[in-house]
């Protein structure tokens, strides 16, 4: 429907906050590259667990009802229901080991059934099926959730109690009167499932949007950008990028999308805010996302803003390193892309591999270990969740240009029988030759997951020899305090170590068949399992490793040599966009400020 404009002339409809770019429809050439692009997603490749998940819910609030002493009538009408968002409600939930995703889930409840009730009972519950593996709880995240495969398959459960008596399967979330008298967790939750539908209803094509959006997600998957806990952009964030071009170009086919996206968010002038739509002044007292008002959200540096009321940021954790990594991977598309439709080159090209262990010359590894596989889900989980901390805290450090999280931990189960082998376990080592035990020797397990950050370090200046000193005591020292602040930590069954780790010493675990680099082999000619990154003829440290690197001239100078990327990456945040060669460079819409 139209709307009466200047002079009295009817102004088209369109979705989002500016004008479309272009409305102009695909040509031949545009379908055909949509199809080909279609083929290869399909090359790259529940209902029944979300039915066992809605009833297990309705008997998780029967229970509470009881307990609350409501009549057994009143106890079996309380319902509760299971509503999905993320991925899966997008229709682009692609279940697998590249581009895989969890299905997000939220269970709603009446108002009498509390938090601890869902953290207790209900995660009870669930631990006594079969069915149900590497279940955890994390109560205390932004938003709290309980993590497990359900019958194999990755399952987020987020939890919010309405005020409502009773909650029945016809119940929609689009009422924003619903959010009435809701704690902030419990907004954030439901806003979950809010903001996908909202998503859904502010693309002009839907097909369109979720062919270009499963395409973005396999490549931030295999770019290794694919992670909003540690610094990157999230699923939804990642959605509302693509829905922002697909209301730039309604017309446009996937493949057109897909060139477009790179370019225009490359050339984005961050931190200028991605809006679908504009942001709404609700009735309730609830936090809209507003840098006018707060300053932590003038903090942010790329703000993609949800569209559903109240509106909030779905970036908020990304960094300084990692906005340079994402705008760095943005630029290199935009070229790939140009390339593949100028030279008809195959897509998947799009998808190679990232090649962060290649990438850099030092790297800090990142260990956490447990005693149990269960209490290790939690800790290993926990310090997953503050990576993004210590790489603040990197960004500090002088010399240090870059601090780039890789978006995956490497896990181990390791069996031992001596405090030496503990502690070598506890420091990433693992000898390929097993010392030989007595037969009445006590075998003890250790879990480790191991996370890596890569560090860019600048060519030194022209004519100086001298060596230059990381200091990392004071980042390290400071993570391993905040990690082991954590209340349920135990000094006993858990620990951390944080050490540097040079390109050559990398474990063979980190590369995948095809990778060019090559493990380290000992002096027998033997692949090596592990390097002891531990500084020689130095006390151990069980908290904190190495404190420090010495970052030579010539390995400076070779770094940034063999990876100019790393000493530009850094400044792709303030240094102006060069123009991609022979892409077509449409102007950047302007986004008002919120």
């Amino acid at each position: 429907m139209s709307t009466p404009g200047q002079n009295g002339q009817p102004e088209p409809k369109h979705l989002g906050v500016t004008q479309p770019i272009s409305e102009a429809f695909p040509t031949k050439e545009d379908e055909e590259l949509t199809n080909s692009l279609e083929v290869t997603l399909r090359a790259q490749g529940l209902e029944v667990v979300l039915g066992q998940l809605d009833k297990m819910v309705k008997e998780f609030v029967y229970k509470i009802s009881l307990r609350r002493n409501l009549p057994e009538s009143v106890a079996r009408e309380a319902g509760g229901k299971i509503f999905t968002f993320g991925s899966y409600r997008l229709g682009v939930h692609a279940p697998g080991k590249s581009g895989g995703s969890d299905i997000d889930t939220l269970c709603v409840v009446p108002h009498y059934v509390q938090r601890e009730d869902f953290f207790s009972e209900m995660h009870d519950m669930l631990r006594k099926r079969s069915d149900v593996t590497e279940l955890t709880a994390v109560s205390d995240a932004f938003t709290p959730v309980i993590k497990m495969k359900f019958s194999d398959i990755h399952i987020d459960l987020t939890f919010a109690r309405l005020r409502l008596s009773s909650v029945q399967d016809t119940l929609d979330l689009k009422d924003n009167g619903l959010l009435r008298e809701l704690d902030d967790r419990c907004i954030r939750s439901v806003n979950g499932s809010r903001v996908t539908d909202e998503i859904l209803r502010l693309v002009p094509n839907v097909r369109t949007f979720r062919i270009a959006l499963r395409t973005i997600k396999l490549w931030a998957h295999r770019r290794a950008i694919y992670s909003n806990m540690l610094g990157f952009l999230g699923g939804i964030a990642w959605a509302m990028l693509v829905a922002r071009i697909c209301q730039l170009y309604p017309n446009a086919c996937a493949a057109t999308i897909i060139s477009r996206f790179f370019t225009i968010l490359y050339k984005w002038p961050w931190p200028q805010p991605v809006l679908l739509k504009h942001i709404e002044e609700g009735p309730l007292q609830v936090r809209v996302w507003n840098p006018k008002l707060y300053s932590a959200d003038r903090s942010h540096r790329m703000p993609i803003i949800t569209p559903a009321y109240p509106s909030m940021c779905s970036t908020h954790n990304v960094t300084d390193s990692t906005k340079a990594v994402i705008l760095s991977e943005f630029k290199d598309a935009a070229e790939l892309v140009n390339r593949i439709v100028v030279e008809k080159l195959p897509w998947t090209k799009l998808f190679t591999k990232d090649d962060f262990f290649t990438r850099y010359r030092h790297y800090l590894q990142v260990i956490a270990s447990s005693d149990s596989e269960e209490k290790h889900l939690r800790w290993s989980g926990l310090v997953e969740s503050r990576i993004r901390h210590l790489v603040m805290k990197l960004e500090r450090i002088d010399n240090i240009v870059l601090a780039h999280p890789y978006v995956k931990g490497f896990s181990k189960v390791i069996q031992y029988t001596t405090p030496e082998e503990k502690d070598d376990a506890a420091h990433g080592i693992v000898k390929a030759d097993k010392p030989e035990r007595p037969a009445d020797a006590e075998v003890k397990t250790m879990y480790t997951t191991t996370f890596y950050i890569g560090l860019c370090i600048p060519a030194r200046e022209a004519g100086s020899t001298a060596p230059r000193k990381l200091d990392l005591y004071k980042p390290k020292e400071e993570f391993t305090d905040l990690v082991m602040s954590w209340e349920p930590f135990d000094n006993q069954s858990m620990h951390i170590v944080v050490q540097h780790i040079r390109s050559v010493s990398l474990p063979a675990e980190v590369f995948e068949d095809g990778d060019q680099k090559k493990a380290k082999r000992t002096k027998s000619g033997k692949k090596a399992s592990g390097t002891d990154a531990r500084p020689p003829n130095k006390k151990r440290r069980g908290s904190a490793g190495q404190n420090g690197v010495t970052a030579s001239s010539e390995g400076a100078a070779a770094a940034a040599t063999k990876n100019p990327a790393e000493a530009s990456a850094s400044l792709a945040a303030v240094a102006p966009a060069p123009p991609v060669p022979d892409a077509p460079a449409p102007s950047v819409p302007a986004v008002p400020q919120a």
